[in-house]
């Protein structure tokens, strides 16, 4: 069941969706029903500007084997959202029944509301989980994670996360083949684990296209094999340290030295994933020197270490090292 409303996001609802549809066509049998329901039903006008027929969700009666996930939208509208006494009173008690109950991106702020995050891991968009552990301190945001399990509760984090989530519930169900075919036919470059960061060198270029923060990321990119310290970094910012360090944490939530080792990270993952180097020269070509330290950064970012990423993503034996 994927819960909408007035200004949800379409990819919220129509990605699971998808990955639903594609399992019952796989397995050739109805294995899950899909449905779109909001409070009063009808019809609901997403951000996109398309339409889609909703059932009334406070008809409905959850049942143990229901799925239940609330998408995300705009920020006034999951505001809205999240103070419909009526929507959250039918989601508390669909918790207590529901097989699981979850979120797509700041559909967490909607659940949170309800009660249903305190005391749980969760994840939601980058952008907005400081605000989400600002306004729900019970819970434990994952800054990290695309998706989190705690449970019978899932979170996502931005939008397209839907699908990695909804991926893992088809493989918890009916087994990883299962849930890799899915992917494969719906055309997934790779299908990303919980545990893989969300925080990626394209979304800082699509969050600083226009910031001043802009030409020094494109420096650190073509430069993280050197002795990187904040002082030289201010520097080729045309910055002061301080200034530069209120300016990372505004656009990213970031320190400056969290930023160095993040993009580090997300060039020793491309290497890892692409090349045939071995751990070693890799850990020289992102600046991390040695590969113990790059293992910490690793652990720190992902979860795993870098032998067990390569293991999962990687599209060519690698080299020894």
């Amino acid at each position: 069941m994927l819960v909408g409303y007035q200004d949800a996001d379409g990819l919220d609802l129509f990605g699971p969706a998808e990955v639903f549809a594609e399992a019952n066509l796989r397995l050739g049998e109805p294995a899950y029903e899909v449905i779109v329901a909001a409070i009063g039903g009808g019809v609901i006008t997403l951000t996109s500007g398309l339409s889609v027929a909703a059932s009334d969700l406070a008809t409905m009666r959850p049942q143990p084997t229901d799925i239940v996930l609330v998408a995300g939208g705009s920020d006034a509208a999951t505001d809205t959202a999240a103070r419909d006494l009526v929507l959250l009173g039918w989601l508390t008690r669909a918790a207590r029944t529901v097989g699981r109950i979850g979120s797509v991106c700041d559909g967490a702020f909607i659940l949170a509301s309800a009660g249903i995050l305190d005391g749980r891991r969760a994840a939601t968009h980058w952008s907005s989980c400081e605000r989400l552990a600002r306004l729900h301190p019970k819970v434990q945001v994952d800054r990290e994670a695309i998706f989190v399990r705690d449970g019978r509760v899932w979170t996502s984090a931005g939008i397209s996360t839907g699908i990695d989530m909804t991926l893992a519930m088809v493989e918890e169900d009916h087994g990883r083949k299962l849930a890799d075919t899915v992917a494969a036919h719906l055309v997934l470059f790779v299908r990303r684990p919980g545990f893989q960061s969300q925080f990626s060198e394209e979304l800082v270029a699509q969050t600083l296209a226009s910031d001043p923060l802009a030409p020094v990321i494109t420096w650190l990119r073509a430069n993280l094999r050197s002795r990187l310290d904040v002082e030289t970094v201010a520097r080729k910012a045309g910055m002061s340290v301080r200034t530069l360090h209120r300016s990372c944490l505004q656009a990213l939530d970031l320190s400056p030295a969290k930023l160095i080792e993040k993009l580090r990270v997300e060039q020793a993952r491309t290497l890892l994933a692409t090349t045939q180097l071995g751990t070693k020269d890799i850990a020289v070509k992102c600046g991390f020197g040695s590969t113990p330290r790059m293992t910490r950064a690793f652990q720190r970012a992902l979860g795993v270490p870098p032998a067990s990423y390569r293991l999962m993503f990687a599209r060519a034996p690698a080299t020894p090292g």
